[in-house]
């Protein structure tokens, strides 16, 4: 019902919400915001800004998110609306419903942001937006306002790379200095590279097919656990880390995907395929249809899990090793970063932390709800960018989104022509 609700809504919503609704009055009243890693001020009516303040926007994928900060790290205000509700009943992200959903949101949350954080789109510095890599439909909601407010405004313009954004946003939370290696991990991408700068990556290795947060939403629809008491409400991945949590993950022995390829490179098609093969023959064990939950579903939930968890951790252990041979890392200040949207599994956490300690790096990841989708990340990037004077516009004429864009220069075949094998690591984690 919900679904057809919103496709007979999209016909008539095609164009995107006007940045005219965006007021530049500022909040008559100072608003204060929880505390955490990122610092949160308040700012009062009328007052000046001497300091560079950014305004970004996110529209990449099923979350429409809007952040106002300034170059000393400070979130002046922040906004965030969530479609993850609504594609949990579809079964998935259905392009046009995100679209749609971007279009009914995207000035509304823009105006809570700016509210939030006292300042006025005349204060702002620079706009920073999304424009790749992503869903074609949603990328197109978020540039398509930013160009109408920043042509209105007469503001620099600052186009963002999404995984970028991810990579550099522990640089607000955490003192990170260049170069660090990044594990980027969410439903749409898995990437190890190297970021030696602002826009200076070295891509190591990247998924060959699907993302793993896809392969865990997958997964978690195939064993039906929106029908488990416990799982109502939560996405695929959470659902799955909260089943594992009652499994034996040694139960069912899964294949490591790639284990004889040494490269960075991850694929997680292949044991998704693996696990539905066993889901189907328990379900014929156990006489039962598909959608029907099955009395292994935890142990189940563990293994893939865990296969998972080793798999991201032995290429990650790779990737530290090449950085080490060819000098691409700071010794002293050997650092990997970690986030994304399924960078806050335990699981995975903890067998990368197995490897960090085995090798003397640190590990840092985001605040869990920075390593998802939001505009904090958008706005950050876009301080970095502005300080750099990198890619930042005065003129919009022939700015396009662009649906699929690769990070960085990519390494990958000097990686695997390197062919190092990965000391064994017990990472079974208990």
């Amino acid at each position: 019902m919900i679904l057809k609700q919103l496709l007979s809504r999209h016909a008539y919503l095609q164009k995107y919400s006007p940045a005219s609704a965006v007021r530049t009055a500022i909040s008559k009243s100072a608003k204060c915001c929880r505390g955490n890693n990122l610092r949160r001020v308040a700012r009062q009516c009328g007052r000046c800004f001497s300091t560079k303040i950014v305004l970004g926007i996110e529209t990449s994928c099923d979350d429409t998110g809007a952040a106002v900060m300034d170059e000393t790290g400070n979130i002046l205000g922040e906004a965030l609306h969530s479609q993850g509700e609504v594609h949990l009943k579809t079964g998935g992200i259905i392009p046009p419903v995100a679209q749609q959903l971007h279009q009914e949101n995207i000035s509304r949350i823009v105006q809570e942001a700016l509210s939030a954080s006292g300042v006025g789109v005349d204060d702002l510095s620079a706009v920073a937006t999304t424009v790749k890599p992503g869903l074609a439909l949603s990328l197109g909601v978020g540039l398509g306002y930013s160009l109408e407010l920043v042509n209105r405004h007469k503001k620099p313009f600052i186009p963002i790379h999404h995984m970028e954004a991810h990579a550099l946003t522990i640089r607000a939370t955490n003192r990170v200095e260049f170069p660090f290696l990044v594990l980027l991990l969410s439903g749409g991408h898995c990437i190890l590279a190297v970021a030696r700068g602002v826009s200076d990556f070295l891509l190591l290795g990247q998924t060959v097919d699907i993302a793993p947060g896809d392969m865990l939403d997958k997964v978690a629809r195939r064993l039906s656990l929106q029908q488990h008491p416990e799982c109502s409400g939560l996405s695929g991945g959470k659902a799955i880390e909260h089943m594992a949590q009652q499994g034996n993950k040694l139960r069912y022995g899964l294949r490591v995907p790639m284990d004889q390829q040494l490269n960075c490179s991850f694929s997680f098609a292949g044991l998704q395929n693996n696990v539905n093969r066993v889901i189907m023959k328990k379900e014929k064990e156990e006489g039962l249809q598909q959608g029907q939950l099955l009395s292994c579903v935890s142990d189940l939930a563990a293994a893939v899990q865990h296969t998972l968890a080793v798999h991201i951790a032995k290429r990650t252990h790779r990737a530290i090793l090449f950085c080490g041979q060819n000098n691409l890392l700071l010794p002293d200040n050997a650092t990997l970063v970690v986030s994304g949207g399924v960078a806050s599994n335990q699981s995975i956490r903890k067998a990368l932390q197995i490897v960090t300690e085995a090798t003397g790096f640190s590990l840092l990841c985001p605040p869990p709800r920075l390593c998802t989708d939001n505009g904090v990340m958008i706005a950050w990037n876009g301080i970095e960018r502005l300080r750099e004077g990198l890619g930042v516009l005065y003129s919009t004429e022939g700015i396009r989104y662009e649906p699929k864009a690769p990070l960085g220069t990519d390494i990958s075949e000097q990686v695997e022509k390197a062919a190092i094998r990965v000391p064994e690591l017990n990472l079974t984690m208990g």
